[in-house]
């Protein structure tokens, strides 16, 4: 009988072309709740992979299950080829998964360079290190081409797009393997979604991080991603490379899981009671 090693897994997933592996995963809450009910998906080394789904299709339950932060009820996860099994956030951290979610986690009363540091600050004994974490941040940001007034300044004070970089550049600060983006672009302009589009823009050239976006904006993610995954009722329905799709066939299959929604409901004479106004 032949053992795999992890290094021997690793390797044969590089071949592969997969970094992350996920097989018939399903979430369930007690017996009434399905929140997934078969999601089996990949992610190719370098790869940028944009996951699209209405509110409640399961995106957020997916990106959960794969930062650690819950268990699925059933299915396998593969990291480079290796089934892992998650115990919590900070070990899927340790073996290179990170997640940045909508509210960012940054504390608006620190400054950039103590965000970019928080819970894992330099110190000099007791005293921190604020004169290395100042030059480090600032170098970072720099190499990443993210551009700030000052790293002394509070977060507060930045802009939507450039508090959503500081948030990103920390996660790859701690060089994870994947990165994964819950709604990077939501309720931001055009300038400052400009921001977070350049920025994964430069993370996909340098090629040294996987990624996972998940979006509504089907035309800002076809702009930066290499693939496209729908989720409907749990399921991944739709796997294209974003050259072979566009923003009007995924608004179509959206348009039609309304639709088909909407005759169900009328089927089951669920129509909208309108109370009645009297006439004055």
């Amino acid at each position: 009988m032949t053992t795999t090693t992890p290094e021997g897994a690793a390797a044969a997933a590089k071949a592969n072309g997969d970094i992350l592996s996920v097989e018939h995963v399903s979430k369930r809450y007690g017996a009434a709740v399905t929140a997934l009910s078969d999601v089996s998906m990949h992610l190719g080394y370098g790869e940028v992979l944009g996951l699209l789904g209405d509110n409640g299709a399961g995106k957020s339950t997916l990106l959960k299950i794969l930062c650690g932060f819950q268990p699925p009820t059933s299915g396998r996860i593969l990291l480079e080829g290796q089934e892992i099994v998650f115990k919590n956030v900070d070990h899927a951290r340790s073996l290179g998964i990170d997640a940045v979610y909508q509210d960012l986690a940054l504390v608006n009363q620190l400054s950039v360079y103590h965000n970019m540091f928080l819970n894992r600050e330099q110190v000099n004994g007791p005293i921190l290190n604020n004169r290395s974490m100042r030059k480090l941040a600032r170098e970072h940001l720099e190499e990443m081409g993210i551009k700030i007034p000052s790293v002394n300044v509070e977060v507060a004070k930045l802009s939507g797009g450039q508090r959503q970089a500081i948030a990103v550049a920390r996660s790859v600060y701690s060089n994870p393997k994947i990165l994964l983006l819950d709604e990077p672009l939501a309720a931001m302009g055009v300038k400052e979604g400009a921001i977070i589009l350049d920025l994964i823009r430069e993370l996909k050239e340098q090629g040294n991080v996987s990624i996972i976006i998940i979006a509504h904006n089907y035309g800002q993610v076809l702009e930066v991603c290499d693939r496209i995954n729908l989720i409907q009722h749990g399921e991944i329905t739709f796997d294209k490379r974003s050259a072979d799709t566009s923003v009007t066939e995924l608004t179509d299959m959206v348009v039609a899981e309304y639709r088909n929604a909407l005759e169900e409901r009328h089927r089951e004479g669920q129509r909208p009671q309108i109370p009645q106004i009297p006439p004055s």
